[in-house]
């Protein structure tokens, strides 16, 4: 239906601008910003110019490059109240980080994808670099999409492989039965762990965080190099983030039954 209403392209087009932008807190090129959406160099062009009008986004001209801008701080400011993270959230990504020393994550899903709303640095000098705030993944890619995929019913998981096309951009790895495979692992284990499957030297486990309805609606992750998520220590890490994820899921239930 969205595809036959009128404007529905454009919103389309405005809103996968603006989401690769948001990827990139440091600025983005226009160039960048075209290749990441598909769109043409022209129609990209366009259409930052005319978010810039509107105040949407920021352009540094000297430098060349593409930030969100102050308008959308203030629809974010007015929309806070409603979506703003728990500080629940702020507590589980910091006791992960002391707790383990590696990068810590807060991500939710968003349809078919999972977005890095929080991150809290560990104490282990040696870092990745893969996730941070406002990075988006395909559900079945990165250990937090992984986790949500794993627990969402057989039936959901199915339809969403057959439209997603996963290995097109994500290699090999991503082909339905290797992904089916790391699906059928993290329900077994209840964690979910990235074998450097989206930059080498770099993993990733994460668990899913379930709503009221019991449904996997966010997750925590770490991330760091391999030599720290070696097989001997998986068990420990991955038994912090399914208590802090149960600790976590719990609190939104009960904030989310307050009148």
């Amino acid at each position: 239906m969205a595809e036959h209403t009128p404007g529905a392209q454009l919103v389309s087009r405005v809103s996968r601008v603006l989401k690769t932008v948001a990827e990139y807190p440091d600025g983005v090129t226009a160039a960048a910003v075209s290749h990441a959406t598909g769109l043409t160099r022209p129609t990209t062009h366009r259409l930052l110019a005319s978010l810039a009008a509107e105040g949407l986004v920021d352009h540094d001209a000297a430098r060349g490059r593409w930030f969100l801008g102050p308008e959308l701080y203030l629809l974010g400011t007015l929309a806070a109240a409603r979506y703003d993270i728990p500080q629940a959230a702020r507590d589980s990504v910091r006791r992960l980080a002391q707790q383990t020393g590696e990068s810590a994550f807060f991500s939710a899903r968003r349809g078919t994808e999972t977005v890095c709303l929080l991150r809290e640095e560990g104490s282990f000098p040696v870092r990745s670099f893969v996730l941070h705030e406002g990075v988006r993944f395909p559900l079945g890619v990165a250990s937090a999409g992984l986790a949500i995929l794993s627990f969402l019913p057989p039936s959901e998981v199915a339809d969403y492989l057959a439209a997603a096309d996963l290995p097109r951009r994500w290699g090999a790895a991503h082909e339905t039965p290797a992904l089916l495979e790391r699906i059928a692992a993290t329900r077994e284990t209840g964690y979910a762990v990235n074998p450097a499957l989206i930059l080498e030297g770099s993993w990733g486990m994460g668990a899913a965080v379930f709503d009221a309805s019991g449904r996997p609606a966010w997750a925590l992750s770490l991330t760091g190099i391999e030599p720290r998520f070696r097989p001997d220590r998986r068990p420990e890490l991955g038994r912090l983030l399914l208590d802090e994820a149960h600790r976590l899921g719990t609190a939104l239930a009960r904030q989310a039954a307050r009148p």
